[in-house]
């Protein structure tokens, strides 16, 4: 079953389960805010992606950091981050059998399995 990982709310996020309905494609959603990123999921995550794709250095959350914080990211310091603030993972999220896709790429996508 193919999972997308982000935040209800995110344009992008909706842009990617409409894009994968009007597509046919099976999935579920799990939701951060609901959900959490346990340590479970953090670890899979920080061990998949490069530390600079994983976290988005783009929104807010990343701006509201401490600079200490943000200049010393490393793989450990970024498990501890991404459970505590899951609005930092890059969205979407995209996990099927053994394939993980970050980003929104709708080729990508396409190149899923739909179960």
């Amino acid at each position: 079953m193919l999972t997308v990982y982000g935040i209800a709310n995110c344009d992008t996020i909706k842009k990617t389960k409409k894009w994968l309905e009007l597509n046919n494609h099976d999935f579920r959603f799990h939701d951060y805010k609901k959900l959490g990123c346990d340590a479970t999921l953090a670890a899979k995550l920080v061990e998949t992606f490069p530390i600079d794709l994983l976290i988005n250095k783009r929104g807010t959350t990343w701006r509201k950091l401490p600079e200490e914080e943000q200049r010393n990211l490393n793989a450990e310091s970024a498990l501890a981050l991404i459970q505590r603030e899951s609005s930092i993972i890059k969205r979407p999220i995209l996990h099927s059998g053994d394939r993980w896709l970050i980003g929104y790429d709708e080729d990508a996508f396409a190149s899923l399995n739909n179960r």
